[in-house]
């Protein structure tokens, strides 16, 4: 039948329509999931290829050793006018790797073209080894690009933080060091290590760059008169204890990061303990009036040239000293047996309990660790005998400015430091000893410096009301004491209005034969040299230059 033909016909070609699409969707699913496999496959061998490239890329740069940038930074230190004591920079260092040189011969032959001066055959023997070194440190831009022009693989830049110390010498013992890796090892740079690399601020001191650079001057001037081994300068503000000069000899540049192992580098100003002699003479002197055991005017008669104590004999250190005098003039003439006597008065608990006061017995408190312990001792009635004139008993330049300070300033306890702090000017500390003493006082060692009787008067500079006390020490060794000196002297000024202390102390000096005296007793004398080793020829007239010097400056600045 021809009409049910028709119908199978197109259901057939229906049929064969559905199964066509079928196969072709099916083709084309097979078509898109081969390539998504292709690319799948193509994207894991990439994958696989960066990931070992990488690796060896990575390998290959710690043979090369790793560029060591430190991001951390230091903060600027100034003086109190604003001068840059140390400063932080990024300095270009070149190293070699061994390991990379293709050819020695002539990477040597490019270095010599660029730089003739250096040490080659130190270079070849690194050369030879396989370890890193630095060929080139803190270069300028120019030589650093000339080395990186030559395109030698073995040539490895590296960044490194720098500080640099622009007065060189000038602050050594206060500013300090820092090492490779940014860390402060000494001074200020070590005790405000995390402040200076944290804070974006400044860092302030109480230092005056041009009183420090004055004294310093004289000191050199007179270590090369006195032959002496070291000495020490403190300038300090007697109210607030800021310290506008603190210095130590012999010193040392900054700059050249250098490892000191001599003893003699020490900072004398601070970490030397001393016997330092007859300043300790103010202490007793001071101790009497304090505990209202003696005046001025209390007389001591028939004084002893020579007592004994035990087995020990403990002499006048003048024998034209006279044998009656009153407890000013004990100290204005420094006798050591009337000191003695003012001593025994004022007894060995109330006596240690006054210098413990006045902080010359422990360990000061202080800006930099580089600070030394007073030696401890048993007190007894020798110990305290000895004491009296600053025998047998140590402590610190910067104890004694410190102690000079609250004699002088109304006997006010206040806090040594070398940082600047606004708000802390003006705290008022502790009364230690009345007005009243501290005036007695300070009448008494102006007097050290005017009368004839006095043992300082090289220091009696016109103008500034110089006044102080002398100190003459052996220096002790083991099982006794050597024939060298240490020689002091503590100055106020001006003397009826205390405003600084100035220790000035010399270490081991010798008598100077041709140096010129000149008398300051409106009588014009000079005198060329002296045989006396004693504070008086030697530290008094350091502190009276370096007066002459800065006073000016105190004057008008400050």
């Amino acid at each position: 039948n021809k009409m049910s033909n028709e119908k199978d016909f197109a259901s057939l070609e229906n049929d064969f329509e559905k199964l066509e699409s079928k196969y072709n969707k099916n083709k084309l699913n097979i078509s898109f999931n081969r390539a998504a496999f292709i690319f799948f496959t193509f994207i894991l061998v990439l994958l696989i290829f960066s990931l070992k490239a990488f690796y060896l890329s990575g390998k290959k740069l710690s043979k090369n050793k790793t560029i060591n940038t430190n991001k951390e930074i230091r903060s600027n230190i100034l003086d109190r006018n604003n001068v840059l004591l140390a400063k932080t920079i990024i300095t270009r260092n070149i190293g070699i790797n061994p390991n990379l040189v293709i050819d020695k011969k002539k990477l040597i032959l490019n270095l010599k073209i660029l730089f003739p001066n250096k040490n080659y055959k130190i270079i070849q023997d690194k050369l030879n080894g396989n370890k890193f070194f630095y060929f080139a440190e803190e270069l300028n831009p120019e030589n650093y690009e000339k080395l990186m022009m030559l395109g030698d693989k073995s040539l490895i830049p590296e960044n490194r933080i720098t500080r640099i110390y622009p007065q060189k010498n000038l602050l050594s013992h206060i500013i300090g060091q820092i090492d490779n890796e940014n860390n402060g090892v000494s001074g200020l740079e070590k005790s405000y290590d995390k402040k200076l690399k944290l804070s974006n601020q400044d860092l302030k001191l109480t230092i005056d760059i041009d009183l420090q650079y004055l004294i310093r001057e004289e000191l050199i001037k007179f270590q090369n008169i006195f032959s002496s081994i070291g000495s020490a300068a403190i300038l300090m503000n007697v109210n607030n204890g800021e310290i506008l000069s603190l210095l130590s000899l012999p010193d040392y540049d900054l700059n050249q990061r250098q490892l000191l192992d001599d003893k003699n580098f020490i900072n004398r100003a601070t970490k030397g303990v001393y016997e330092l002699g007859s300043v300790f003479k103010t202490f007793t002197y001071a101790a009497g009036l304090n505990e209202g055991l003696i005046e001025p005017k209390t007389e001591f008669n028939n004084l002893e040239k020579k007592i004994y104590c035990g087995k020990f004999s403990i002499s006048e250190y003048d024998d034209k000293i006279p044998s009656d005098l009153t407890a000013e003039q004990i100290l204005i003439r420094s006798g050591n047996i009337g000191s003695i006597r003012i001593a025994q008065k004022v007894g060995i608990e109330k006596f240690q309990k006054f210098l413990d006061n006045l902080g010359i017995l422990k360990k000061i408190e202080f800006d930099i660790e580089e600070v030394g312990t007073p030696l401890k001792f048993n007190w007894g009635k020798c110990k305290l005998a000895t004491s009296a004139y600053g025998h047998g008993i140590t402590t610190t330049p910067l104890q004694l400015a410190k102690a000079y300070s609250i004699i002088s300033n109304g006997g006010y306890d206040i806090k040594p430091t070398l940082i600047l702090d606004e708000e802390k000017r003006d705290i008022t500390y502790e009364q230690i000893i009345s007005e009243d003493v501290s005036k007695k006082v300070n009448l008494a060692l102006r007097k050290v410096v005017t009368n004839k009787e006095g043992t300082a008067s090289f220091a009696n500079i016109k103008g500034y009301e110089v006044a102080g006390k002398t100190g003459t020490a052996q220096k002790s060794i083991a099982g006794g004491y050597s024939g060298s000196k240490v020689n002091t002297f503590a100055s106020i000024f001006p003397a009826s209005n205390p405003m600084y202390v100035l220790v000035v102390m010399l270490d081991e000096p010798k008598p100077s034969k041709d140096y010129m005296y000149e008398y300051k007793d409106d009588t014009g004398w000079k005198i060329k040299g002296t045989q006396f080793n004693t504070a008086g020829w030697t530290s008094v007239e350091v502190a009276g230059k370096i007066i002459e010097k800065i006073g000016p400056i105190l004057a008008t600045k400050y």
